[in-house]
């Protein structure tokens, strides 16, 4: 079985969400069999074609960008290629060029579109999109979403009921990097024994100017890990409110990024838009066995964190209830705890890597074998 993936961006010029999914699945089906490929972009040169973790990794430059759409001439030529020898296409949405390219490169082979997110923000230009995503959703075989959640609150899936099906992401934690006691003890002294961690690009759709308002007129320690075109505007804002227990740590090593996972209180996840699909790093809490604080958008999110079982799930944009939850989770350390033990064991039962990989092998068999073509 040979399954070629097609993504804008990819480890290592990224380290993305997206791009944390993709890897799971490639090293979790790769176990089961599968031969897997990622065609991705690259802005930052270097080789062609590179071997990460049991597979293959193929680098095409991306030419230019616009509003975040990434392109590359070379990309269409590639997936034309690299389709001859492959079984399932695995195209990873939203990447509107990714549509182009699908029919540019004539693609006919079995196909599978994992549905991460709607596309929020880009109003205008979804307007023009809108018929080619439409066609290209039509054309391939089968669309999975990543929640139930998801689904149930999706437009565009509405629309493609009858091929959507939902399997959940997964983490494998045994892939994870194991960190040294010396990287703990650096950690700890730098960040204190009790704090509340974000992790993720720092991006419109995080909220984290919700959770900077929420921590106005309050002591509790904060750690923000990642780094994105807001990192100067959160740190100007950090600034005026005169929040001097915020410390931004900018994009670590996961080394690094395992050490404060393991070493924090709880995870706070103050996402408010619906591009916040699922949350790898909320994934990344419950698989660590961290309470969690995220908010109610209709998305994964909530599928992830469960309100007084795995943490607490408050309204969107509201720092003030934002703010209660975590003084409700600093105040209560028994609750915190019991909370956290659900969430790892809520991992343990939805959210394995394990469990994912089975069920994207099971996909590609059915697609494989001719069970889901769509009418071309």
């Amino acid at each position: 079985m040979r399954v070629l993936h097609f993504y804008k961006t990819y480890y290592p010029d990224s380290w993305g969400g997206i791009e944390q999914v993709i890897r799971q699945m490639c090293v979790g089906t790769t176990r089961l069999g599968v031969h897997n490929e990622v065609l991705t972009l690259t802005r930052n040169g270097g080789p062609s074609q590179m071997e990460i973790e049991g597979h293959t990794v193929h680098r095409v430059p991306l030419n230019f960008e616009i509003a975040s759409n990434a392109m590359s001439f070379a990309a269409i030529r590639k997936l034309k290629h690299l389709a001859r020898s492959a079984d399932v296409i695995h195209y990873h949405f939203p990447w509107p060029f990714m549509d182009l390219a699908h029919f540019m490169a004539g693609i006919d082979k079995p196909s599978v579109v994992t549905y991460h997110s709607d596309i929020v923000r880009q109003k205008t230009l979804l307007r023009v999109y809108t018929p080619l995503k439409q066609r290209f959703l039509k054309s391939v075989d089968a669309i999975v979403a990543t929640s139930p959640n998801y689904l149930a609150s999706s437009p565009v899936l509405g629309r493609y009921k009858n091929k959507t099906r939902t399997i959940t992401y997964g983490l494998d934690r045994s892939i994870y990097p194991k960190p040294p006691q010396a990287v703990l003890d650096k950690w700890r002294a730098r960040c204190g024994e009790r704090f509340f961690l974000f992790i993720g690009m720092l991006r419109y759709y995080k909220g984290l100017h919700i959770l900077l308002d929420a921590l106005a007129g309050t002591d509790y320690p904060v750690v923000i890990v990642g780094a994105g075109p807001l990192e100067q505007e959160l740190k100007a804002h950090a600034e005026r409110l005169g929040l001097t227990h915020v410390m931004f740590v900018g994009a670590l090593e996961e080394e690094d990024k395992v050490a404060l996972l393991e070493l924090c209180y709880a995870m706070a996840f103050p996402s408010h838009l619906r591009s916040e699909a699922f949350g790898i790093s909320l994934l990344e809490g419950a698989m660590y066995g961290k309470p969690m604080i995220s908010s109610e958008i209709g998305t994964g999110t909530t599928y992830i964190n469960v309100d007084q079982v795995t943490g607490l799930v408050v309204p969107p944009s509201d720092p003030q209830a934002f703010g209660a939850a975590m003084r409700t989770l600093w105040e209560q350390p028994e609750l915190a705890a019991a909370m956290g033990r659900r969430a790892a064991e809520r991992y343990e039962e939805l959210f394995t890597a394990e469990t994912m990989a089975h069920s994207y092998l099971a996909l590609y068999r059915e697609l494989a074998a001719g069970g889901l073509r769509a009418a071309r």
